[in-house]
Protein backbone atom coordinates (compact mmCIF):
# COMPACT_ATOMS: atom_id res chain seq x y z
CA UNK A 1 0.00 0.00 0.00
CA UNK A 2 1.58 3.09 -1.12
CA UNK A 3 0.13 7.19 -1.19
CA UNK A 4 1.76 9.91 -2.54
CA UNK A 5 0.65 13.33 -2.52
CA UNK A 6 1.47 16.25 -5.41
CA UNK A 7 0.11 19.44 -6.40
CA UNK A 8 0.98 21.62 -3.28
CA UNK A 9 3.05 25.09 -3.88
CA UNK A 10 2.61 28.57 -2.57
CA UNK A 11 -0.22 30.91 -3.49
CA UNK A 12 -1.24 33.79 -2.64
CA UNK A 13 -4.21 34.44 -0.21
CA UNK A 14 -7.36 33.85 -2.05
CA UNK A 15 -6.06 31.52 -4.64
CA UNK A 16 -6.61 27.71 -5.25
CA UNK A 17 -4.73 24.70 -5.24
CA UNK A 18 -5.50 21.06 -6.16
CA UNK A 19 -4.16 18.13 -4.53
CA UNK A 20 -3.60 15.15 -5.59
CA UNK A 21 -3.32 11.58 -3.93
CA UNK A 22 -2.52 8.69 -6.01
CA UNK A 23 -2.71 5.24 -4.49
CA UNK A 24 -1.24 2.11 -5.28
CA UNK A 25 -1.73 -1.43 -3.89
CA UNK A 26 -5.41 -1.19 -3.16
CA UNK A 27 -7.79 0.31 -5.24
CA UNK A 28 -9.32 3.85 -3.73
CA UNK A 29 -12.73 3.10 -4.27
CA UNK A 30 -12.84 0.20 -1.99
CA UNK A 31 -11.67 2.39 1.14
CA UNK A 32 -12.31 5.75 2.88
CA UNK A 33 -9.51 8.32 1.82
CA UNK A 34 -8.61 11.34 3.92
CA UNK A 35 -6.75 14.60 4.01
CA UNK A 36 -4.71 15.78 6.70
CA UNK A 37 -2.61 18.24 7.49
CA UNK A 38 0.43 19.78 10.13
CA UNK A 39 1.10 22.96 10.40
CA UNK A 40 4.91 24.11 11.33
CA UNK A 41 5.17 23.54 14.93
CA UNK A 42 2.68 21.40 15.61
CA UNK A 43 2.90 17.96 16.72
CA UNK A 44 -0.47 15.95 15.68
CA UNK A 45 -2.18 15.76 12.19
CA UNK A 46 -5.66 18.09 11.57
CA UNK A 47 -8.63 15.73 9.83
CA UNK A 48 -9.47 17.72 6.79
CA UNK A 49 -11.62 15.84 5.17
CA UNK A 50 -12.63 12.16 4.06
CA UNK A 51 -14.12 10.29 1.61
CA UNK A 52 -15.58 6.77 1.94
CA UNK A 53 -16.24 4.03 -0.65
CA UNK A 54 -19.94 4.67 -1.01
CA UNK A 55 -18.87 8.27 -2.47
CA UNK A 56 -19.94 10.20 0.95
CA UNK A 57 -17.30 13.39 1.78
CA UNK A 58 -16.32 14.65 5.38
CA UNK A 59 -15.14 18.06 6.26
CA UNK A 60 -13.88 19.69 8.98
CA UNK A 61 -16.52 22.65 10.07
CA UNK A 62 -14.20 25.27 9.19
CA UNK A 63 -13.12 24.17 5.98
CA UNK A 64 -16.53 23.48 4.80
CA UNK A 65 -17.45 25.42 1.80
CA UNK A 66 -13.70 25.88 0.90
CA UNK A 67 -12.54 22.73 -0.08
CA UNK A 68 -13.65 19.96 -1.86
CA UNK A 69 -12.53 16.48 -1.81
CA UNK A 70 -13.08 13.97 -5.01
CA UNK A 71 -11.92 10.74 -6.50
CA UNK A 72 -10.99 9.21 -9.82
CA UNK A 73 -11.82 5.51 -9.69
CA UNK A 74 -10.00 5.23 -13.48
CA UNK A 75 -6.66 6.77 -12.31
CA UNK A 76 -6.87 5.35 -8.45
CA UNK A 77 -6.65 8.88 -7.18
CA UNK A 78 -8.28 11.36 -4.80
CA UNK A 79 -8.39 15.21 -4.98
CA UNK A 80 -8.66 17.76 -2.93
CA UNK A 81 -9.64 21.12 -4.00
CA UNK A 82 -8.91 23.58 -2.22
CA UNK A 83 -10.21 27.36 -2.72
CA UNK A 84 -10.42 30.70 -1.55
CA UNK A 85 -6.80 29.74 0.88
CA UNK A 86 -5.95 31.61 3.67
CA UNK A 87 -2.50 31.83 5.48
CA UNK A 88 -3.44 29.42 8.10
CA UNK A 89 -4.12 27.20 5.62
CA UNK A 90 -0.30 26.87 5.45
CA UNK A 91 0.87 23.28 6.06
CA UNK A 92 1.80 19.81 4.69
CA UNK A 93 -1.03 18.04 3.55
CA UNK A 94 -0.77 14.06 4.06
CA UNK A 95 -3.80 11.78 2.40
CA UNK A 96 -4.04 8.19 4.21
CA UNK A 97 -5.99 5.17 4.24
CA UNK A 98 -8.94 5.12 5.85
CA UNK A 99 -10.55 7.88 8.39
CA UNK A 100 -10.41 9.09 12.24
CA UNK A 101 -9.30 7.95 14.59
CA UNK A 102 -7.80 5.52 12.28
CA UNK A 103 -5.50 7.01 9.17
CA UNK A 104 -2.99 4.32 7.79
CA UNK A 105 -0.15 4.23 5.40
CA UNK A 106 0.16 8.55 5.24
CA UNK A 107 2.25 9.71 2.11
CA UNK A 108 5.29 12.18 2.43
CA UNK A 109 2.66 14.83 1.91
CA UNK A 110 2.80 17.98 -0.08
CA UNK A 111 3.78 21.40 1.39
CA UNK A 112 1.27 24.44 1.26
CA UNK A 113 2.22 28.42 1.91
CA UNK A 114 -0.59 30.66 1.68
CA UNK A 115 1.57 34.11 1.89
CA UNK A 116 1.37 37.53 0.35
Amino acid sequence: VQLVESGGGSVQPGGSLRLSCVASGFTVSSSAISWARQAQGEEGLEWVSSIDSDGREAYADSLKGRFTIFRDNAKNTVYLQMANLKPEDTAVYHCAKGKPPLMLHPGQGTRVTISS
